[in-house]
């Protein structure tokens, strides 16, 4: 969502979906949590370097033990500080800081809540939000859909925010570590921001591809099978050093 606001302190009944988000509740941030915000700002930063979102439109989360940290809602990342920790329990309720938490706290919610991720990772990326438009599943272009668990769905449109979009995105997300967002954008997940990010620039890179190969006049861009993005995923599983995607590099 286009978060334009810069809401740089939380207000009391303020909230997004999921009851007291709005309400600065302060607690001593840990060294742990310190080092997680500062890689949380790092990807949020190159999100908007690498041109996966513009101004302040995505929004990224890690997960700390029981507590979520997240960008805050309209804050530029480039202002964001060491002394700007955003933090929510996993029923919504903030913990830590005094901004306001993206306003889409429910989607990062319910993927810590329905699977074993530790980063989620949510743009507004050009190419993906376009193949987002024209299908409801990404046509299987590039192997490397076997790195986010098959082919990739389009989650059904809700308005941004709502508990119906993170309904929708789960769905979507069925057996799988990313989606696209039906004209909205793309949300990947992983164990870590380095995964969730790279999983996000393989999508984007993989809806460019199926773009540019199905735009040529008269030609159909050759598609894999089921049964060869299985073979692929079997070799993925011993490719590469340990927590990556492989890729065949």
């Amino acid at each position: 969502m286009a978060e334009q606001r810069d809401d740089r302190r939380g207000a009391s009944g303020v909230g997004n979906g999921a009851g007291g988000v709005g309400e600065a509740r302060r607690r001593r941030v840990s060294e742990e949590e310190a080092r997680a915000w500062a890689g949380l700002v790092d990807t949020a930063r190159r999100t908007t370097a690498e041109g996966l979102v513009v101004g302040t439109s995505g929004n990224v989360s890690v997960r700390v033990g029981e507590t979520v940290l997240v960008t805050p809602s309209g804050v530029p990342y480039d202002r964001l500080t060491p002394d700007d920790v955003t933090g929510v329990d996993l029923a919504g309720r903030q913990v830590l800081g005094t901004l306001v938490p993206t306003s889409e706290l429910p989607m990062h919610l319910a993927v810590y809540r329905a699977t074993d991720a530790r980063a989620v990772v949510h743009t507004h990326a050009v190419h993906a939000t376009a193949v987002s438009t024209l299908v409801h599943e990404l046509p299987l272009i590039h192997y490397m859909a076997a790195a986010l668990g098959g082919p990739v769905r389009v989650a059904r449109y809700a308005t941004y925010g709502t508990e119906e979009l993170a309904e929708n995105m789960l769905d979507a997300l069925s057996d799988r570590t990313g989606c696209l967002l039906q004209n909205h954008g793309t949300l990947t997940y992983g164990s870590s921001l380095a995964q969730a990010y790279d999983r996000t620039a393989q999508l984007e890179w993989m809806c460019r591809v199926w773009l540019a190969a199905s735009s040529v006049p008269g030609r159909a861009p050759s598609l894999l099978s089921l049964a060869q993005l299985d073979e692929v995923a079997e070799r993925l599983r011993g490719y590469g050093q340990r927590g990556g995607d492989g890729g065949g590099g």
